[in-house]
């Protein structure tokens, strides 16, 4: 009779050793606690993610960092980054002021 207790006392404390975060023997996972969509609680809502910012005002924050630096390759790079943009006449005309 005391060979029985033996394997079921060590199955016993190897569960209660792996304890809630890891899977029971089989592997397969045991949900802890009842999943329902009504628990009474308030509804909350998912975390949002803030908009976007924007691009034009990046740029500008960019070309306001490159004439602060006020040095040649602050406004070739620039240009090299925003050669499309209206701002890059004015670095084009900073530049063009600095190598003179």
């Amino acid at each position: 009779m005391k060979l029985h207790l033996i394997p079921v006392g060590l199955v016993g404390a190897m569960m209660a050793l792996s304890g809630p975060d890891h899977l029971p023997l089989g592997g397969l996972p045991v949900m802890v606690g009842k999943a329902s969509a009504n628990d009474g609680g308030p509804a909350q809502r998912a975390p949002s993610v803030p908009p976007a910012r924007d691009p034009g005002a990046a740029v500008a924050e960019e070309f306001e960092l490159a004439r602060q630096k006020g040095t040649a390759e602050a406004f070739q790079l620039f240009i090299a980054r925003h050669g499309d943009d209206p701002l890059a006449e004015k670095a084009r005309a900073e530049l063009k002021r600095l190598s003179r």
